[in-house]
């Protein structure tokens, strides 16, 4: 690595995706002497409590359980994700008996997130719905089953327990994730703003939902146009294809991107390459 790569990011406002997964990447930038600004750009965000889905993983891996239904993929990964962050053989022992249950799923998204561990669903919802999952279970005999639930949000989804207690199920539910609310919107509308005004050299996406979130944000306040417009005067950086297929649908030009190893050193040293190179003419030196 050059000198001229090294000292490339120094003084740079590069904005980020806020996430826990994602410090690593903010460390590196930051070690290069840029000026990260974390952004809410994720819809989805683990539940600000772990606390009660460790007990109720821990429950769970404790046996007992008769069934599980499973209303998104995204509720399967983050709750494996919490109980790897836990520590100790939670993870594995989680796994374990989620093999030994019934496997309910609302549609193919759950039914994917299973065959990703090995698993399959026992029984799938005709309909991708709560009715279709009404409908297939309403036909099973529920009395004295311990049914755990993975819910989302903070949607209690009464019509679901209701019908699982009318049934004759114990039941008990979980929450992994909850969905970004109007304050993080605004959050996403304060970075758009700062993009407009010049204040961010650039922007770094690793995944697609942060396209279509900050996107979406604008649409919302009638500035897509105009973001679209400062994303031509910043670098723009992607992890890899798939995100920069999500940007280049919206007619915005990727500057840095890596070859084939799509994690997050490589887009750090593709963001030091290209400073380095000032192949962006619209930023100033």
């Amino acid at each position: 690595m050059s000198e001229d790569d090294a000292q490339a990011l120094r003084s740079r406002r590069v904005a980020v995706p806020e996430s826990r997964q994602l410090d690593l990447f903010v460390e590196m930038l930051e070690s290069r002497g840029a000026t990260v600004r974390r952004c809410a750009l994720v819809e989805i965000l683990d539940a600000p409590d772990p606390a009660p889905i460790e007990a109720w993983l821990a429950d769970f891996a404790n046996g007992g359980y008769h069934d599980l239904i499973l209303l998104t993929g995204e509720g399967l990964r983050r709750l494996l994700g919490v109980a790897e962050r836990a520590g100790g053989d939670l993870h594995a022992r989680f796994v374990e008996s989620l093999g030994g249950v019934r496997k309910v799923t609302r549609g193919p998204k759950p039914a994917r997130a299973l065959r990703e561990l090995g698993l399959r669903s026992d029984l799938a919802a005709q309909t991708p719905t709560t009715d279709g999952v009404i409908e297939s279970l309403s036909r099973e005999v529920l009395t004295g089953r311990r049914v755990g639930v993975q819910l989302y949000g903070t949607e209690p989804n009464e019509r679901l327990q209701g019908f699982l207690r009318g049934a004759g199920a114990e039941v008990v539910p979980v929450y992994p994730y909850v969905y970004a609310d109007q304050a993080e919107d605004a959050q996403v509308g304060a970075l758009i703003n700062e993009l407009v005004q010049g204040e961010i050299d650039a922007i770094a996406f690793t995944s697609s939902p942060q396209v279509r979130r900050l996107f979406g944000v604008a649409r919302q306040l009638e500035r897509e146009e105009a973001l679209r417009g400062a994303l031509q005067r910043v670098v723009v950086a992607a992890v890899g294809p798939l995100v920069a297929e999500a940007l280049e649908r919206r007619h915005v030009r990727v500057d840095a991107m890596p070859g084939q190893s799509y994690f997050m050193k490589p887009l750090v040293r593709e963001l030091m390459t290209h400073f380095a190179a000032g192949s962006h003419p619209d930023l100033p030196e």
